[in-house]
């Protein structure tokens, strides 16, 4: 329940613009993670066999570059998974178990005239889902579309799963991180794992990054630095006396059975507590909270690792 002096502006998911804002221009990806995609290859799969002419029957079904693979989800990803739920484990861990994870990637064989085909069985997940690509090709990566609008890549932990959610999809089997600049490549903002299972995993978009970078992944709510660099960019609002950051509403996730999972959510992930001095009038909160917006859509950290953000408003105590 908000406090009566308090007040909460959530934001939609940060695209490196101010919170609230409409269409701006095109996000461009750090150099460092374009160098990464530039090297990542295209017009082959995760062992370096060529897409054209795929036809993913018979022998081009096969599972390539893992060989004795007998589909199951990993089972350092089903460990974090566990303490996550048990409260012993964090969304870091889970994202971490995926750098060394194999993941199934769906492949569709065929696509309609418009180049869209039905979704999975259990699409209804995500809202609107459809299922993406070139109509002249004869096969294509699928993605979903999320309720927020934005694009999602599903993947699989193991192969039940991905048959369970559309038998006529194809598994590829990747690295996770090699997933992760699949992602990055076709724009997608979100990893969805195992969507339509029993425990729907959300990796979003700075999690991606950093899977598609093996890199150590830090959540926003939980990273020193982003704080300060928050506080730094507060510093030109005198009426701002002090800023916290904290998980966001839309960590935590939604099990099967209704039990509810400290991670995994599509977001907001990170919640901005604001403490304002007393005797502001309602125009000049809302001046500052997007003057505040600007200021830190124009800071580097704050673009990279926030993927969308909630802002509350509470008095400073006197």
């Amino acid at each position: 329940m908000t406090h009566p002096h308090e007040s909460q502006e959530p934001s939609g998911p940060h695209d490196g613009l101010p919170a609230g804002t409409g269409a701006g221009p095109v996000r461009h990806l750090p150099g460092h993670i374009a160098a990464a995609l530039a090297g990542a290859g295209g017009p082959t799969d995760s062992a370096g066999q060529p897409w054209a002419g795929r036809s993913l029957s018979g022998d081009d079904a096969k599972i390539h570059n893992f060989e004795d693979d007998d589909g199951a989800a990993d089972a350092g990803y089903l460990a974090a998974l566990a303490d996550l739920a048990e409260g012993t484990g964090d969304e870091a861990a889970v994202v971490a178990a995926l750098a060394t994870a194999r993941v199934f990637v769906p492949i569709l064989a065929q696509l309609a005239e418009e180049g869209e085909g039905a979704a999975g069985k259990h699409g209804e997940e995500l809202q609107g889902d459809k299922l993406h690509g070139d109509k002249q090709a004869d096969m294509a990566l699928v993605t979903l579309k999320a309720p927020d609008g934005r694009t999602a890549m599903p993947v699989f932990t193991s192969a039940a799963a991905l048959e369970a959610w559309h038998p006529e999809a194809r598994p590829v089997a990747v690295y996770a991180a090699r997933a992760a600049l699949s992602a990055v490549a076709e724009g997608a903002q979100l990893l969805v794992l195992d969507p339509g299972s029993e425990v729907t995993f959300v990796v979003r978009r700075p999690a991606v990054w950093a899977l598609a970078q093996q890199k150590t992944w830090t959540p926003s709510y939980a990273d020193p630095e982003l704080a300060g660099a928050l506080g730094e960019g507060a510093a030109g609002f005198p009426a701002v006396r002090r800023v916290e950051i904290h998980p966001g509403g839309g960590v935590a996730s939604a099990m099967a059975d209704g039990r509810r999972l400290p991670g995994g959510g599509a977001g907001p992930e990170l919640r901005v507590v604001l403490y304002l001095e007393d005797g502001l009038d309602a125009a000049g909160v809302q001046s500052i909270v997007a003057g505040l917006n600007n200021a830190w859509a124009r800071n580097e950290i704050f673009a990279e690792r926030v993927d969308s953000i909630e802002v509350k408003l509470q008095r400073a105590a006197p």
